[in-house]
């Protein structure tokens, strides 16, 4: 079942409703949602995903930097990584990418980047 926007008009709507564009298993950014929205107001985007009232209907854990950090979410930066790699997300940790650990116990969060195959830069 496809989720359907409640009628409304406004910023955060339409954020929603370009959001909505990403499919399961890709991410984007908030440059590129600005970009789609037409506004360069990046941060602006970034509180409308936290402000989020239908979460994970509309997916804000699929919005990430545009350098492929994880950057914030409202329920942490935990459960963002969880969701993303559930959707089959994979990440890298640029500290250890020469060590092909993939022990989630020794990765920091702060260096995991998106893979750039998962991202859609233009809307």
């Amino acid at each position: 079942m496809t989720f359907k926007l409640p009628k409304k008009e406004g910023f955060a709507h339409k954020v929603y409703a370009e959001l909505l564009k990403v499919p399961k298993g890709k991410v984007t950014t908030y440059k590129a949602l600005a970009q789609a929205v037409g506004t360069k107001a990046y941060r602006a985007i970034g509180q409308v995903m936290n402000k989020n009232p239908y979460a994970p209907d509309v997916p804000c854990h699929r919005v990430i930097s545009s350098d492929r950090t994880l950057s914030g979410f409202a329920s942490g930066s935990a459960n963002k990584l969880k969701l993303l790699r559930l959707e089959g997300i994979e990440l890298i940790d640029e500290k250890t990418r020469n060590n092909k650990s993939t022990n989630s116990q020794k990765q920091s969060k702060n260096n995991l980047r998106v893979e750039e195959k998962y991202i859609i830069r233009k809307l």
